[in-house]
C-alpha cells in the first residue's frame, strides 16, 4: 500500500505545470485581483465621460394623468365654478435644455482626465504586482537551492559513513571518524528540515503573490545571459522615473484637482435653460354627454416654449468656499507629487545598488569558483589516500557544496534586480 502511495506521489509530481518567472508575470499581470479591480475603475471612468457627455443632451419626459374631481370644480365649457362630478385626462410631453452650463463642459473634460488617470493606476497596480512576484519568485528559487544543497549533503554523508565504516573494520581509519560524521549528519538533517520549510513557505508567498490558491504548479528558472543597465547615464533616474506609473498618475491628479477649481468657480457664472412642452386635455361631466375623446385632445392642444437665464447673485458665500477649498486640494496634490518622488527616487537609487553590488558579488564568486573546485577535488584525492581525516574532509566538502549555492544565489540577486529594473523601464 505504500508503495502504491508512493508511486501516485511521484506521478502527481511530474504531472505539475511548470511556469518560469515570465510566465508568472504574465499571468498575474492579467489575472491578479488588484489589476482587475484597477480594470473595473478604468471602465466605470470611460461611462462617466459618457455621462458627462450626456448632460450637454436635452432631457425629454412625457405622461398621462386620468383624474375625477367631485363637489365644486370648474366647468371647461363655461369656464365657471360649478357643483359638479368631472372627469379630467391629460397627457403631455416636455423637453428641457440647458443650452448653456458652463460646467457641463468643464466636466467632460475633468471626466477624461479621470479616465487616464484610472489607466495609469491600473499599470501602477500591474508593476506592484509583477515586483512582489518577482522577489516571491526569486526567493522560491534561492530556498529550493538551498534545499538541493543539503539534500546533496545528505546523500554524501550517507555514503561516507557507508565507506567510512569498512576502512574502519579493515584499520585503516580510528572510529572517532564515524562518529564524528554522525554527529554532523544529525546537525545536517536539522538544517535540511528547516530549509524544507523555509522552501515549502516561499511556495506559499508565491502562489499568494500570484493570486493562485491551489498548488498545482512548479516555478524553474530559465537560463538567461546577464545584462548590464545603463547606469552611466546622468538622467537614468529622471528617465524611470518619468515613465514610472505612480508620477503619471500624479501629474493626472493635479490636472484633475486643477480643473476641479475651475468647476467650482463655474458656479458664478449665469445658465441659459430651455423648454419646450406639448399637452392636450379630455374633460367630461359624469351623467352628461360630451364630445369625443380624440376630438377634444385636437382641440385642446397646447404648446409652450420659454428661455430662462439664471444669474447667481448671492450664495451664501458657498461658491468662494469651494473655489478655496479646491484650491487647497491642488497645493495638496503637488505635495503628493513631492512624495511619489521621493518614494520613487529612493526605490530606484535601492534596484541600482543592489544590483551593482550583487554583479560585483557574482563576479567575485564566479571567479573564484574555479579554485574552490580545484580544492575540493584536492581535499577529496587526500581522504581517499588516507591523508585528511574525515571530519576535515566534511568540512571542505560543505564548504565546496556551500560555494556552489553562493554563485547560484548571487547570480539570481542579479537576476532579481535585473527584473525588477525591468519593470521600471518599461513602466508605461
Amino acid at each position: 500500500m505504500k508503495k502504491l502511495f508512493f508511486i501516485l506521489f511521484i506521478n502527481f509530481l511530474s504531472a505539475q505545470e511548470s511556469w518560469t518567472l515570465k510566465q508568472c508575470l504574465d499571468y498575474a499581470a492579467a489575472n491578479h485581483p488588484s489589476v482587475m479591480k484597477s480594470t473595473v475603475n478604468v471602465r466605470k471612468n470611460e461611462r462617466e465621460i459618457s455621462a458627462a457627455k450626456g448632460m450637454l443632451l436635452p432631457s425629454v419626459n412625457a405622461g398621462v394623468s386620468h383624474n375625477y374631481g367631485f363637489g365644486s370644480s370648474i366647468n371647461q365649457n363655461t369656464n365657471q365654478r360649478e357643483a359638479i362630478n368631472t372627469q379630467y385626462d391629460q397627457i403631455y410631453a416636455q423637453a428641457n435644455w440647458e443650452l448653456m452650463n458652463w460646467r457641463n463642459y468643464l466636466t467632460i473634460s475633468l471626466s477624461k482626465i479621470n479616465k487616464e488617470s484610472s489607466v495609469y493606476k491600473m499599470k501602477l497596480a500591474q508593476n506592484e504586482v509583477k515586483m512582489n512576484v518577482i522577489m516571491m519568485f526569486f526567493a522560491y528559487q534561492n530556498s529550493k537551492s538551498w534545499l538541493e544543497v543539503l539534500e546533496t549533503q545528505l546523500s554524501g554523508i550517507e555514503d561516507q559513513i557507508k565507506r567510512t565504516e569498512k576502512e574502519v573494520e579493515i584499520g585503516n581509519r580510528p572510529k572517532s571518524d564515524i562518529y564524528d560524521i554522525k554527529a554532523n549528519l544529525g546537525t545536517m538533517q536539522e538544517q535540511w528540515v528547516t530549509a524544507k520549510n523555509s522552501r515549502d513557505l516561499s511556495k506559499i508567498n508565491l502562489l499568494n503573490a500570484l493570486a493562485i490558491t491551489k498548488d498545482t504548479l512548479d516555478f524553474t528558472m530559465t537560463e538567461e545571459h546577464l545584462i548590464d543597465s545603463n547606469f552611466n547615464d546622468r538622467n537614468f533616474v529622471q528617465n524611470l522615473l518619468e515613465k514610472n506609473p505612480a508620477y503619471q498618475s500624479v501629474l493626472k491628479e493635479i490636472q484633475a484637482q486643477q480643473k476641479n477649481v475651475d468647476i467650482a468657480r463655474s458656479a458664478y457664472l449665469p445658465t441659459l435653460n430651455g423648454s419646450y412642452t406639448w399637452s392636450s386635455f379630455y374633460n367630461k361631466i359624469l351623467g352628461q354627454p360630451a364630445a369625443d375623446f380624440s376630438e377634444q385632445i385636437k382641440l385642446n392642444k397646447n404648446q409652450q416654449l420659454s428661455f430662462g437665464l439664471n444669474i447667481p447673485v448671492f450664495n451664501k458665500l458657498q461658491v468662494k468656499n469651494n473655489v478655496e477649498i479646491a484650491k487647497l486640494n491642488v497645493i495638496n496634490s503637488n505635495y503628493d507629487k513631492d512624495i511619489i518622488i521621493n518614494d520613487l527616487t529612493k526605490s530606484i537609487n535601492s534596484i541600482k545598488a543592489q544590483f551593482l553590488n550583487a554583479q560585483e558579488k557574482y563576479n567575485l564568486l564566479s571567479a573564484n569558483f574555479e579554485n574552490q573546485k580545484l580544492s575540493f577535488q584536492k581535499s577529496e584525492e587526500k581522504y581517499k589516500e588516507g591523508l585528511m581525516d574525515a571530519y576535515t574532509f566534511f568540512l571542505v566538502r560543505n564548504n565546496w557544496l556551500q560555494a556552489n549555492y553562493n554563485v547560484i544565489s548571487s547570480k539570481n540577486d542579479v537576476m532579481q534586480q535585473t527584473e525588477l529594473l525591468r519593470v521600471l523601464e518599461n513602466g508605461l
